[in-house]
C-alpha cells in the first residue's frame, strides 16, 4: 500500500519526517517496506530565465536561447520548443544532470551550435499540470532563478510503502493509515468531506432499479450523476494519484480511483446510456459466456463468476473490472456510480481463474466492511460537486439484505497485564483502545470493547491484548523470563544438538532470523548461479501466491542476503544474523517427495571480516564436539569472493562454505558493505557431533615447546603447513599455534615468514631431548621437501 506523505497529512497533523513516521508505525504494527521519494532521480535541474531567443542559422525548427541559471554568465541552449518567450522562467537540465528514468543530459552540438543542457517540459520532469501544454513548462514569473526544481515544484514528496496483512483491509486506504498514524502519535485525525447537495427534479428510483440475485453480493448501492463534464482532474488530485501509483485518466474515473485509495472502497462508474434496460441485475455469468473487459481483452466466464448486468447483458465482472461496453467516454453526459460489497473468497477465485488481478479485486478479496459503501458513494458525490463535474440526482438505491453490525468483546484487565507482562491501569488500556476507535467501557475489572465493522479481526480477548500492546509499544514492554524450567528430558538427539547450535550462535552475538522457504526463480541470477547449476533445479509450487513465491529454495544464500539488505536499507550500521531453516532438493522420479535438508546460515556485515565469521564457525564446531575440520580454499563458487572463501571439510565430507560475498552479488542487493556468509549442512553437523563430554585428566608429565619459523612462497597456505605438522607430529604432538606471519626487508621478495609454537608431550613418560628433536626435525624436513620451506 503506497501512502503519499502529503495525502496522509491532509488528515493528520504530523511534525516528523516520513522516515521517522514509518519507523514509529512499524513499531505499532504497520510494517514499512520503504520510503520512496518521487524526485529522487532528478539531479542538477534548476530554474532558468530566457534572456534572448534567436533562430538557428541551419535549422528552421530550432532556436538558440541565452538562459540565466543563477551563475555569473548565461548559458546557451538549443531547443525545438516554440511555446516560450523572452522573460519566461523554465526548468533547465544543466550539463551532467539526470531526469526521471535515469536519462542523462550532457552538453553537445545541435546542427553545429553548442547546447549546454536542455530546457524541460512537465512530462520530462515527471509532473502533471492542471492544464497540460505542448512544449516547455512555463513557471510563475516571480520564481527565483537558479533554484533547484525539486524545491520549486515540491518533487521531494515521499511515499511510504507499507506491507498490509490480509486481516487488516481497513489499512488499505489513506484514511485507515491516518487512523493508525493518529493512534501511534496520540493525536486526532480528520475524515474527508462527505456532504453534497442533490439537484431537484427526477429521483433515481424512477429511472433505475437494482436486483441482487445472489448472496455473493452483500450490498449494492447506486446514484445517478447528470450533466457530466469530462475533463482532466485538478493538479492536486492527479499528484496524489500519481504518487499512489495510479495513472490519472479523467475527472470521473479519477474520482472513483481517488475514493478507492482514500477510503479503501472500490467504486465503478457506468455510462448511463449503456444501461438501456434501466435495470441493473447482479447474478452469476452463464457457462462459457464471452465478455470484453475495459483492457480490451475478451474473456471466457464460468458459472461461478459474479456479474453486473444491464438486464440480461453483462457490463462488468463484479469486484474485478468493468466492461468495454459501458465505459465512461468523452461524450458521456450521465453516469451511474456503483458502490458495492462482494464475497472476498469468490472475488479471489474469480480473479485467479481469469488471470486478472486489479486494485479493486485485491481489496475485495480481503472481505471489506459493507458499511464503507455509503461513505464511498457520498465522498464521490462530494468530489463531483467540488470539481464542478456534474449534478447529483435525488435519491439513492441501497440493496442491503443482511446488515453487518458492531459487536463487543469483553476482557479482564488483570488478564491482559498477566498475558503481556505489563502493569497498565484500566484507564491506560481504555486510552490506547479509544485511540484506535475501539470505544471501551470500564465495568469493574472488565473492559467492554466495541469492535467496529471495519475491524473484523477483533473477535477474542487476545485480539484486544494485541491492540493494547502495539499502541503501548512492544519496544517498551519489559522482557520476562519463561517460568517453565529448561528441561532436555524427552528431546531427541537431533533436538539437543540443534539447541546447542542455537546457544553457541547466540553466545557469539548473533540474532536469529526467519525467512520464507519459497522464493522467486529470479533470485538465482542475483546470486550469480550459472545457468547449468544444479541449484536451479527446484521444486515448483502448484498454487503460488505470485512469481516471487513460486519455487522452494535450494540454497539459503538469497534469504540471508535479503535479510542483510533489509537491515542495510534501514540504516543499521551492522548486522549479525543466523537462521536455521530448510532447503528442498527435488527427488528423481515422478511422485517422490523432495528431500528436505536442514541448514545453518550465518550472515554479517559492518566492522567484521572473514576471520570473525570463521571464529564463529570454529566456536560452533567446538561446542558440537566436531574435530579435525579443515578449511579448503574455494574459488569456483560464483556467489562468493574467489580469494576469501573456503569449504568446511571433515575428512572427505563437505560441511558447508564460508566466505565474503562477491562484490557483484552485494551490488545486486544494493548493499555497499562487505558481506560475510556461512552456509552449513546441519544434518551433517548432527551426524558428526559428539554430545558426550569425556573427562581428561591433567597431564602428569611436562611438555616441551619448540618455536619454528620457516620462509615459504607467498602463495603457500597456512593450512598446508599445518597439515604437514599434524601428519608428521606423531603421538607426542599435543598442539601447535601460529603466532606470526611476516613480509619485509629481511625476507626475500615473493616470500613470507610463518612462525609456529609447537608443544610436544607424552602421556606416559617424560620426553627426552632426542625424542623431541627426532619428531621436530621430521616436520622441518617434510616442510622443506614438500613445499620448499627454509628455516629462518
Amino acid at each position: 500500500m503506497k501512502v503519499p506523505y502529503i495525502w496522509l497529512k491532509d488528515y493528520v497533523d504530523i511534525d516528523i519526517n516520513a522516515k521517522e513516521l514509518g519507523d514509529m508505525l512499524t513499531l505499532s504494527g504497520s510494517k514499512l517496506e520503504e520510503v520512496i521519494t518521487s524526485g529522487e532521480e532528478i539531479q542538477n535541474v534548476v530554474t532558468g530565465k530566457l534572456l534572448k531567443i534567436e533562430p538557428h542559422p541551419d535549422a528552421e525548427k530550432l532556436v538558440i536561447c541565452q538562459v540565466e541559471v543563477g551563475k555569473e554568465e548565461p548559458i546557451q541552449i538549443v531547443t525545438g520548443a516554440n511555446n516560450m518567450a523572452e522573460g519566461d522562467i523554465v526548468p533547465v537540465a544543466l550539463h551532467g544532470s539526470t531526469l526521471p528514468g535515469g536519462v542523462k543530459i550532457k552538453k553537445g552540438k545541435l546542427r553545429g551550435v553548442l547546447s549546454n543542457g536542455m530546457m524541460c517540459s512537465a512530462e520530462e520532469i515527471g509532473v502533471t499540470e492542471e492544464h497540460p501544454v505542448h512544449g516547455l513548462m512555463i513557471l510563475d514569473k516571480d520564481t527565483e532563478v537558479g533554484k533547484d526544481i525539486k524545491e520549486v515544484l515540491g518533487l521531494d514528496n515521499p511515499v511510504l510503502d507499507f506491507e498490509i496483512t490480509s486481516n487488516r483491509p481497513d489499512c488499505l486506504s489513506i484514511v485507515g493509515m491516518a487512523r493508525e498514524t493518529a493512534a501511534t502519535l496520540n493525536t486526532k485525525y480528520r475524515k474527508p468531506k462527505f456532504d453534497f447537495t442533490e439537484a431537484k427534479g427526477n429521483n433515481i428510483k424512477d429511472e433505475l432499479t437494482v436486483e441482487v440475485k445472489d448472496k455473493l453480493c452483500k450490498r449494492y448501492m447506486a446514484r445517478i450523476v447528470k450533466n457530466i463534464k469530462i475533463e482532466p482532474s485538478p493538479a492536486w488530485m492527479q499528484e496524489r494519484l500519481n504518487l499512489a501509483g495510479v495513472r490519472p485518466i479523467n475527472n470521473i474515473v479519477d474520482i472513483t480511483n481517488f475514493v478507492m485509495i482514500e477510503l479503501g472502497q472500490p467504486m465503478h462508474a457506468f455510462d448511463k446510456r449503456m444501461i438501456s434496460s434501466n435495470k441493473i441485475v447482479v447474478e452469476r455469468a452463464k457457462a462459457d459466456e464471452k465478455f470484453t473487459t475495459l483492457d480490451g481483452t475478451e474473456r471466457t466466464l464460468t458459472e461461478n463468476q459474479l456479474m453486473i448486468k444491464n438486464g440480461d447483458k453483462s457490463v462488468a465482472i463484479a469486484g474485478i473490472m468493468g466492461g468495454l461496453n459501458s465505459e465512461v467516454t468523452e461524450d458521456t453526459k450521465e453516469i451511474i456510480f456503483e458502490s458495492a460489497n462482494f464475497d472476498g473468497t469468490n472475488i479471489r477465485i474469480s480473479s485467479q481463474k481469469l488471470a486478472l488481478r486489479t486494485e479493486a479485486s485485491g481489496r475485495y478479496e480481503k472481505d471489506l466492511d459493507p458499511n464503507l459503501c455509503m461513505e464511498a458513494l457520498n465522498r464521490a458525490c462530494n468530489l463531483i460537486q467540488e470539481l464542478n463535474a456534474g449534478e447529483i440526482e435525488e435519491g439513492v438505491i441501497d440493496v442491503y439484505p443482511e446488515k453487518v453490525t458492531e459487536n463487543y468483546v469483553e476482557v479482564n484487565y488483570n488478564w491482559v497485564n498477566e498475558f503481556l507482562g505489563t502493569k497498565l491501569s484500566k484507564e491506560e488500556m481504555k486510552g490506547y483502545l479509544d485511540r484506535l476507535e475501539l470505544d471501551t467501557e470500564i465495568n469493574g475489572d472488565t473492559l467492554k470493547v466495541l469492535s467496529p465493522t471495519f475491524r473484523n479481526d477483533i473477535n477474542i480477548r487476545e485480539d484486544i491484548a494485541e491492540e493494547i500492546a502495539r499502541i503501548y509499544g512492544y519496544n517498551v514492554i519489559e522482557s520476562t523470563v519463561i517460568q517453565s524450567p529448561s528441561i532436555r528430558m524427552g528431546k531427541s538427539r537431533k533436538q539437543v544438538i540443534k539447541d546447542m547450535a542455537v546457544e553457541s550462535l547466540l553466545a557469539s552475538g548473533l540474532n536469529e532470523s526467519i525467512s520464507y522457504s519459497f522464493i522467486s526463480p529470479k533470485v538465482f541470477d542475483k546470486i550469480l548461479l550459472p545457468k547449468d547449476s544444479e541449484l536451479r533445479n527446484v521444486v515448483k509450487i502448484r498454487n503460488p501466491l505470485g512469481e516471487d513465491f513460486s519455487v522452494m529454495r535450494t540454497t539459503t544464500l538469497h534469504s540471508m542476503m535479503e535479510c542483510l539488505q533489509r537491515n542495510y536499507s534501514r540504516n543499521n550500521e551492522f548486522a549479525r544474523l543466523f537462521e536455521i531453516g530448510k532447503v528442498y532438493i527435488p527427488a528423481s522420479g515422478e511422485g517422490k517427495i523432495p528431500e528436505e535438508k536442514n541448514v545453518i546460515t550465518v550472515g554479517m556485515y559492518g566492522g567484521v571480516d572473514y576471520f570473525d565469521l570463521k571464529g564463529i564457525i570454529e566456536n560452533l564446531l567446538e561446542i558440537l564436539g566436531i574435530k579435525n575440520v579443515a578449511y579448503v580454499r574455494e574459488s569456483e563458487n560464483p556467489t562468493f569472493h574467489p580469494g576469501k572463501t573456503a569449504l568446511v571439510m571433515l575428512k572427505n565430507k563437505c560441511l558447508g562454505v564460508i566466505g565474503e560475498i562477491h562484490p557483484d552479488v552485494a551490488e545486486n542487493y544494493e548493499v555497499e558493505e562487505r558481506c560475510y556468509i556461512a552456509e552449513l549442512n546441519l544434518d551433517e553437523l548432527i551426524e558428526n557431533a559428539a554430545t558426550k563430554k569425556e573427562y581428561e585428566p591433567i597431564p602428569k608429565f611436562p611438555a616441551v615447546t619448540r618455536d619454528m619459523a620457516v620462509i615459504v612462497d607467498e602463495n603457500i597456505l597456512v593450512q598446508q603447513i599445518e597439515d604437514i605438522i599434524k601428519r608428521q607430529g606423531s603421538s607426542i604432538l599435543e598442539s601447535y599455534k601460529l603466532f606470526d606471519v611476516y613480509k619485509g626487508k629481511q625476507v626475500p621478495e615473493g616470500k613470507k615468514s610463518v612462525a609456529y609454537s609447537i608443544t610436544y608431550r607424552d602421556k606416559n613418560k617424560t620426553l627426552t631431548e632426542k625424542e623431541v628433536e627426532k619428531v621436530h626435525n621430521k616436520i622441518v624436513n617434510t616442510l622443506k621437501h614438500l613445499i620448499g620451506a627454509e628455516l629462518r
